[in-house]
């Protein structure tokens, strides 16, 4: 496909998304803790997925990040106020407050454009990290919050149910998507060969979202993963 028309179609199928999420939070269908949390799953494994409608050129991973550094600069400006979007404070704040949207929201954002240029295709370890950050540290407060557990005992604020959560989130998501780029050719070796690899980097990934980190747990959990994940490929 041409890069110009997957970047459409990437754009639109995430904007698609994130202001369907908008929508459904701000008509109080979903509060605003799961609706914030559904947005950070989901739109990481979409964004990675987008990744193979583009061709293999030297300009496909500027041109994919060209997507989540739009979204991230619309949260910066929704954050300082610059602009007026109280569907999307609604549903990626806790409080309602659009500050909140300067810190884990745009740590994320940030995230997956800095992975998107150094790791593309090249390497698994730029899609493992990202899936990490959506499926372990989004899963986390969900089953946290749903599941009561004794807390941890070097972080009060963190439960044993949300780091289980955090490695089985993380863990899955990252084998389904490595699985996915397996079949389209990306990656060579079976899936079995990336088993270890990613058990390893889903816990250290879920020992630093154990630690108490707040708001840049987005940054933290992914650096760690990446630097598990540069021990083994």
């Amino acid at each position: 496909m041409n890069n110009y028309i997957a970047l459409i179609i990437t754009f639109a199928l995430s904007m698609v998304f994130l202001r369907s999420m908008d929508f459904i939070a701000h008509r109080g269908w979903m509060d605003s803790k799961l609706s914030r949390k559904v947005i950070h799953i989901g739109t990481g494994p979409l964004f990675v997925l987008c990744w193979l409608l583009f061709r293999d050129t030297p300009d496909a991973r500027w041109l994919a990040a060209l997507v989540p550094f739009a979204i991230t600069v619309q949260f910066a400006l929704i954050g300082f106020g610059v602009i007026k979007d109280e569907a999307s404070v609604k549903s990626m704040s806790r409080t309602g407050d659009p500050k909140e949207i300067l810190r884990g929201p745009l740590y994320y954002g940030i995230m997956f454009v800095v992975l998107t240029l150094v790791y593309w295709k090249d390497s698994p370890i730029g899609i493992i990290a990202l899936m990490m950050m959506c499926g372990g540290d989004g899963i986390a407060d969900i089953v946290g919050r749903r599941f009561t557990s004794p807390k941890l005992s070097w972080s009060s604020e963190k439960s044993i149910a949300g780091t289980v959560g955090v490695f089985v989130g993380g863990w899955v998501m990252s084998v389904v998507i490595i699985f996915v780029y397996i079949q389209a050719g990306i990656f060579s070796a079976p899936v079995t060969n990336y088993l270890l690899p990613i058990t390893a980097i889903a816990l250290a990934g879920s020992l630093i979202e154990s630690l108490h980190f707040k708001d840049i747990d987005n940054v933290t959990m992914t650096l760690a993963s990446v630097l598990t994940g540069s021990l083994f490929f």
